[in-house]
């Protein structure tokens, strides 16, 4: 009995490491790296004006779910695949409710302090989105994805319109590393393939 027991916990401590990259009928190659997937479309199209067209992605999500079954909250890494560049999106799509822009959302990794978002400042929409804000500056932005790298979790505060105190979330950093490689596998350009 101590044998299977010991395997089992030997197979459910590596399988999340053993993620192997699959074809999504979607068009896209997708990994599973422990809290996060990680995607790159098939195809790069180096003239499209949306970043979808030229990108691949690594999302982890909120517990809470929206009506469309999708995460309330996300985090999402994009890598630009005709120049390698890193960016760092937060999705907010609740059921009831949105961001205000009033306020800033705010990232706390452990014991440090927040770090605060302010809208035009800190984040900005970007490709036509209205929910999706990016860091606006690309050294938080990189110094935000360092730290990304070596923690376990961050708690991401979102005040929404209406709502005196800000929606509070955890969301899983586990599987940041194994997905930026596997992003930076994928990314090559069509003329690489």
């Amino acid at each position: 009995m101590r044998k299977a027991s010991g395997l089992m916990a030997f197979l459910l401590l590596t399988g999340p490491s053993t993620a192997e990259p699959f074809h999504h009928p979607f068009g896209e190659w997708r990994e599973y790296n422990r809290d996060w997937l990680a995607a790159c479309p098939d195809v790069i199209n180096e003239d499209a004006d949306g970043y979808y067209f030229h990108s691949c992605f690594a999302s982890t999500g909120s517990q809470e779910l929206n009506g469309a079954g999708l995460p309330a909250y996300k985090l999402t890494l994009i890598r630009n695949r005709l120049n390698g560049v890193l960016d760092l999106a937060i999705t907010v799509s609740p059921e009831e409710g949105e961001y205000d822009p009033a306020r800033p959302m705010t990232l706390q990794f452990g014991g440090e302090p927040p770090i605060a978002l302010t809208m035009g400042t800190g984040i900005e929409t970007r490709f036509n989105t209205i929910n999706q804000f990016f860091i606006a500056d690309p050294d938080q932005r990189d110094a935000i994805i360092e730290t990304m790298k070596d923690r376990n979790a961050v708690t991401l505060s979102v005040p929404l319109l209406g709502q005196a105190e800000p929606v509070r979330t955890w969301l899983s950093l586990r599987g940041v590393l194994a997905s930026l490689d596997f992003m930076a596998t994928y990314a090559r350009r069509v003329a690489q393939y």
